[in-house]
C-alpha cells in the first residue's frame, strides 16, 4: 500500500493523548508489533494545525521512539511522519480511513510568534 510523506515544518503539533501500547488484538489483549523489527508499537493523540485548520489524529509510533519529558498540551514533533490509506470490511460494512506512523515523538518548541493562551 502507498505510504504520503506529511510535510510538518509549517505546522504546529501538540500532544493530546499520551503514548499507549497499540493492541493487535482486544479479545486477548495482544499488542501490535512492527512487521520487520519485532519492536512494540505505540498509539498517540495529537492536534495537528496548520493554516488556521486543525485535526485531531492517531499517530503509531515505535516504543523505541518515544521520548521522556512528553507533556499533555504541550508541541511535539514527528519525524518521518507519514499516512497511509486503509479499507477493510468488519461485521459486513465497508470501512476505510487514513493510519498516521511517525518514525518518533520528541519534545518540540512552540513556533516563533504563536500565541499560547493563559
Amino acid at each position: 500500500m502507498r505510504t504520503i510523506r506529511v510535510e510538518t515544518t509549517a505546522a504546529t503539533i501538540l500532544l493530546t493523548e499520551a503514548p499507549e501500547p497499540k493492541v493487535r488484538d482486544r479479545q486477548t489483549g495482544e499488542i501490535a508489533k512492527d512487521a520487520v523489527s519485532g519492536e512494540a508499537l505505540m498509539t498517540l493523540g495529537v492536534v495537528y494545525i496548520e493554516d488556521g485548520e486543525s485535526s485531531l489524529i492517531k499517530v503509531t509510533v515505535p516504543e523505541g521512539g518515544v521520548s521522556e519529558g512528553l507533556a499533555l498540551g504541550a508541541p511535539v514533533s514527528l519525524p518521518g511522519l507519514v499516512a497511509r490509506p486503509w479499507e477493510s470490511v468488519f461485521n459486513g460494512q465497508q470501512r476505510h480511513g487514513i493510519a498516521f506512523r511517525a518514525a518518533a515523538v520528541t519534545p518540540a518548541a512552540f513556533p516563533v510568534g504563536a500565541e499560547v493562551a493563559a
